[in-house]
């Protein structure tokens, strides 16, 4: 699951720098030695997807004990996971996009509300 969680947190970190915002910010996460405490803070909403993955995975009966390059495949497939946001669905990076976006306007007071998906 971390190897899930890292690939997440750097989808996460990336759609933050698309907007302007730095994920080295963070609002709940502050650790000096975290240099993504900001997409920390975003990504735990999106966490079921990387878990809902790794239980389909286990469930197939494929060995999840360790990483291998097969396992990791299909873990790079998470950006690509359908997310529904907004009455439809829509790849994981762009949902995350689109959460960052919402965040930035909530910071310039724009918008009061930041927008994840729903399940």
């Amino acid at each position: 699951m971390n190897y899930g969680y890292a690939i997440l947190r750097g989808v996460i970190a990336r759609a933050l720098c698309g907007t302007g915002l730095l994920p080295m910010l963070g609002i709940h996460h502050r650790n000096r030695y975290n240099p993504f405490p900001l997409a920390d803070d975003i990504m735990e909403p999106y966490r079921p997807f990387v878990d809902e993955l790794v239980w389909y995975l286990a469930r197939d009966e494929l060995d999840i004990t360790t990483l291998t390059p097969d396992l990791k495949q299909k873990m790079l497939d998470i950006p690509a996971t359908g997310v529904k946001m907004g009455g439809e669905v829509k790849p994981l990076h762009l949902a995350a996009a689109r959460t960052a976006s919402s965040l930035k306007k909530c910071f310039l007071q724009t918008n009061k509300k930041i927008i994840y998906p729903t399940f």
